[in-house]
C-alpha cells in the first residue's frame, strides 16, 4: 500500500510548528522570564505612551468634525461632586421660614407646613444629584479611546477614524487577546501546580520563601496578562508582617494588582470551581484564610482568625478590601468596621485607574466573571498607581468606626477619590431606616432642643 503526502500539508504543519515555537520563544523570553526576576523592558510603558498619542489624536479629529458640521460635541458630565459650604438642617429650615413667612423667627418654636419644603428639596437634589447610585455605573470619558464601548457619546467621527477603529479591533481580539489569555492560563496553571508541590514541604524558612517567590512570580505573569502598567509610590510604606493592610476596591484584578508588588494572606469565603481548587493549592503553601459560607456572618468567629493571624509576627500581612464590594473608583465608600477592631497596625493603599485604557471596575450586577475578564483582556490596557499610605494605628478614645472612617479619608485623599460616608451595600439594598431615623430626630432636636433653650433663659 503505498502512502501519498501532500507538499502543501507539510509545509503547513512546518509553518504552524515554527509559528508556535517562536511564540512560546518570545513569551519565556519578554515576559515569562522577566517576571520570574522583577523586571521589565520597558515595553508596556513605550506602549502607554503612543496610545496616549493616538487618543489625543483621535479627539482632534472627532473635535474637528464637530465643528465642520457646525455641531456642538458632547462631553460627558463628571462623576466628581460639586463642594459647597455644608449647612445644618437648622440653619436651611429657618432661612425657608425667613423667605416665605412674616413671623417672627424668636417666636415659640413649632412645625410649619414650610418646613416640607426643605425635606421636598433634599430630597429632589438628592435624585438629580445622586451621588451614591452613579458610583455603580463605569466611569464616562471626555475623549474617545477607540473603544467600541466607549463611543456611544461621539457620533462625528471621519473614515479615516473608523478604519483605524477597526485596525485596533484586530490587534486587539487577533494578537492582544490570544496573548493574553495564554499568558492568564500560564500564571494560573503555575500557581496551582507550584503551589501544591511547595505545600509537600515541611513548615519553615525554605518553604516559606519559596512560597513567596513562586505568588509573586505567577501573580506578576497575570498582570502582564492584563497588559497591566502600574506605578508603585512610597514603597518604605509597604506593609510589614503582622499588620492588615486596607485598600479601596474597584475590581477582581485589585489583588493581583497588589499581590504583584508583595506578598499578602487573602481573606475570603471557600468557593468550588476552579476559583476552589486555586484556594486549595494556595493554602497550602501559604496560611490564607478562607471561611465556609456558614462562618461569614459569624462575626466573632471572623474576628477571631483575624486576629489570631496578626498575632503571629511570622506571618503575611492579611489584604481586606473593606468596602465589601467594587466602585467606580471615582470615590471611596463606608468602610465596615470588622477589621478595624481587632486593633492590629493599619497599612492603608490608594489604588487609582486611568480609565482611558480600560475599564477595570466590575459592574457585577451587569457582567459576570468571565464576561468581565474577557473585556479587562480585550481593552487596550490596564494602567493605574499606587500609593502605600504610612501606617496607622487606632488612637486613645478612638472606636473602631471613626478610626475606619480616619483611614478612609486618608485613602480618598490620596487617590483623589471622593470620600462618601454611604454604605457600598446599597448597591443591592435598600436605605436603612436608621438614615431616616436621623434625619427625624435632627428635625426633633431643633424643635424641642430651642424650646429648652428658651425655658432655660
Amino acid at each position: 500500500m503505498e502512502l501519498f503526502f501532500n507538499p502543501f500539508d507539510n509545509l503547513v504543519c512546518i509553518l504552524l510548528g515554527i509559528s508556535f515555537t517562536v511564540w512560546f520563544t518570545l513569551l519565556l523570553v519578554f515576559i515569562i522570564v522577566p517576571a520570574i526576576f522583577g523586571v521589565s523592558f520597558g515595553i508596556r510603558r513605550l506602549y502607554m505612551k503612543t496610545l496616549l498619542k493616538l487618543f489625543e489624536w483621535a479627539t482632534l479629529r472627532i473635535e474637528r468634525g464637530a465643528k465642520e458640521n457646525n455641531h456642538l460635541l458632547y462631553k460627558p458630565y463628571s462623576n466628581a461632586i460639586i463642594a459647597k459650604e455644608p449647612t445644618s438642617l437648622e440653619e436651611e429650615i429657618k432661612e425657608i421660614r425667613r423667605s416665605g413667612s412674616n413671623r417672627d423667627l424668636n417666636s415659640a418654636p413649632e412645625f410649619e407646613m414650610s418646613d416640607i419644603f426643605y425635606f421636598a428639596r433634599r430630597g429632589v437634589a438628592s435624585i438629580m444629584d445622586d451621588e451614591v447610585t452613579k458610583r455603580f455605573s463605569a466611569e464616562e470619558l471626555e475623549s474617545w479611546n477607540l473603544l467600541t464601548r466607549s463611543n456611544n457619546n461621539f457620533h462625528y467621527i471621519s473614515l479615516r477614524l473608523t478604519v483605524l477603529w477597526g485596525l485596533g479591533l484586530l490587534i486587539r481580539y487577533s494578537f492582544l487577546l490570544p496573548l493574553r489569555v495564554t499568558l492568564a492560563f500560564t500564571g494560573v496553571g503555575l500557581l496551582v501546580f507550584l503551589t501544591c508541590v511547595i505545600g509537600l514541604l515541611p513548615n519553615g524558612r525554605l518553604k516559606n520563601f519559596l512560597s513567596q517567590k513562586v505568588h509573586l512570580m505567577c501573580y506578576r505573569i497575570c498582570v502582564r496578562a492584563l497588559t497591566a502598567i502600574i506605578t508603585y509610590h512610597d514603597s518604605e510604606n509597604k506593609p510589614k508582617n503582622g499588620g492588615i493592610c486596607v485598600a479601596n476596591h474597584t475590581s477582581p484584578i485589585d489583588v493581583i494588582i497588589l499581590a504583584s508588588d508583595g506578598c499578602y494572606a487573602m481573606v475570603g469565603q471557600i468557593h468550588g470551581g476552579l476559583m476552589g481548587v486555586i484556594q486549595r493549592s494556595m493554602v497550602k503553601a501559604c496560611p490564607h484564610i478562607w471561611f465556609e459560607r456558614s462562618e461569614v456572618k459569624d462575626r466573632h468567629l471572623v474576628a477571631k482568625r483575624l486576629s489570631d493571624h496578626v498575632e503571629d509576627k511570622s506571618k503575611l500581612p492579611i489584604l481586606i478590601f473593606p468596602e465589601g464590594t467594587c466602585i467606580n473608583n471615582t470615590s471611596v465608600m463606608m468602610f465596615k468596621k470588622g477589621s478595624f477592631e481587632i486593633g492590629a497596625t493599619v497599612y492603608p493603599v490608594a489604588i487609582k485607574y486611568d480609565p482611558r485604557f480600560g475599564d477595570a471596575f466590575w459592574n457585577s450586577s451587569k457582567f459576570g466573571m468571565v464576561n468581565y475578564l474577557l473585556r479587562m483582556m480585550s481593552s487596550w490596557a490596564i494602567v493605574c498607581s499606587v500609593w502605600y499610605l504610612p501606617p496607622m494605628s487606632r488612637e486613645e478614645g478612638e472606636d473602631a468606626c471613626q478610626f475606619a472612617n480616619r483611614v478612609k479619608a486618608a485613602i480618598a485623599r490620596q487617590g483623589g477619590l471622593v470620600d462618601l460616608l454611604w454604605d457600598g451595600g446599597l448597591k443591592r439594598g435598600k436605605v436603612k431606616d436608621t438614615f431616616k431615623e436621623e434625619q427625624q430626630k435632627l428635625y426633633s432636636k431643633m424643635l424641642v432642643g430651642t424650646q429648652e433653650d428658651r425655658s432655660r433663659s
